[in-house]
């Protein structure tokens, strides 16, 4: 009798053991396959990844911030950029404020409105582009800007252009 009772509980523990090996076998080959998806995708986003930091560098190559010479021309005048960039746009957004119509801005705003600029971009220290609106009518102005000895900032209108109305 003792003998069955071993002999059952042998057999019981071989069926044991051969269920837990398969089932793990099988859980690791489900994890395998997520490990090698999420490698996969990992790789895309690296490459993504790149991609994208390459662009922004050729966009922000044009760009004050990024720009060492100009950079050095205004530190060598003894200017803080951290400071100088905020007080050039916000200068020249405060010309939306003035009385009439925009003191830069060459094209007449539709009824009621007001053309006012939008978007403000150092080039470098002398260049600004920015685009301006009055909601129905839009365009582009390049600038050129300077500080003068009194450190006042000027800004002078080189070209601009406005889209076509459709």
């Amino acid at each position: 009798m003792k003998q069955k009772i071993f002999m059952y509980l042998f057999v019981f523990s071989i069926l044991l053991a051969l269920f837990l090996y398969v089932n793990s076998k099988r859980i690791i080959e489900i994890q395998n396959k997520k490990l090698e998806t999420y490698t996969n995708q990992l790789e895309k986003y690296k490459d993504s990844l790149a991609t994208l930091q390459n662009d922004i560098l050729d966009v922000s190559h044009f760009n004050l911030d990024r720009n060492e010479d100009a950079i050095s021309y205004f530190e060598n005048k003894g200017y803080k950029i951290d400071e100088l960039i905020p007080l050039i746009k916000d200068e020249l957004y405060k010309l939306n404020e003035a009385k009439g119509e925009h003191p830069i801005i060459p094209y007449a705003s539709s009824e009621g409105r007001r053309m006012m600029i939008n978007t403000v971009k150092l080039l470098n220290h002398k260049w600004i582009i920015a685009d301006f609106s009055d909601g129905d009518y839009w365009g582009e102005l390049f600038l050129t800007y300077e500080i003068t000895d009194s450190k006042e900032l000027k800004f002078k209108l080189v070209e601009s252009f406005l889209y076509p109305f459709n």
